[in-house]
């Protein structure tokens, strides 16, 4: 996925997190932050996704008397504990998880 795409994506991310608490009259400072700590997770994690995708779920590496192991690839936990805190965030803010929109071409259009 190009840079300006993704940023594009979690642009939308964001703007529809705010719109949800404006829905919801969320307004202020902390209600902000706690948006931008989401999209925070949100950069690391599609950064952590893309460790994944180049390095696989496993990672060869050599031991210190030469010998090459493998061991999981720590990104996969990581991972994890990113979605979970964002799960967090979204549940404290009482908000739902923002949904791509369709993109054009994807057969949504049909109905």
């Amino acid at each position: 996925m190009k840079k300006e795409q993704e940023n594009e994506e979690i642009n939308q991310i964001k703007q529809d997190l705010l719109e949800q608490l404006l829905e919801q009259g969320k307004i202020g400072k902390h209600f902000e932050s706690l948006v931008e700590d989401y999209i925070n997770l949100e950069r690391l994690k599609r950064d952590i996704q893309k460790d994944i995708d180049k390095n696989g779920l496993r990672v060869k590496l050599k031991t210190g008397n030469g010998f090459e192991s493998e061991k999981p690839n720590e990104s996969v936990q990581n991972i994890l504990k990113v979605n979970t805190q964002q799960l967090k965030i979204l549940q404290d803010l009482d908000l739902k998880a923002p949904s791509k929109p369709p993109e054009e071409g994807d057969g949504d259009d049909l109905l």
